[in-house]
């Protein structure tokens, strides 16, 4: 049971953005990846079970995809509502 969300904003090197995309997206603890528009270039919903198992999928996994340069983390504490589209 994953009990922890964060989004985790990365930086990448533009050179390799397709290949950190698709890298993450292989990541079973990346719920959700945007690339954006702004200061970052990709942001993502990870989830993990602690926050020693989040610190293992930022210093192990995603800070060693070539490419990716730095990243910002922001535990979320309490969602309020979720994303809603219309046309």
């Amino acid at each position: 049971m994953h009990e922890l969300h964060a989004f985790v904003n990365i930086f990448v090197e533009s050179f390799f953005l397709d290949e950190v995309v698709e890298a993450l997206s292989k990541l079973d603890a990346v719920e959700e990846l945007y690339e954006v528009t702004g200061e970052f270039d990709i942001v993502t919903i990870v989830c993990a079970s602690d926050i020693e198992d989040l610190s293992d999928v930022l210093k192990n996994r995603i800070m060693k995809i070539q490419g990716v340069k730095n990243t910002v983390t922001s535990l979320i504490l309490m969602p309020h509502m979720g994303l809603k589209c219309t046309e």
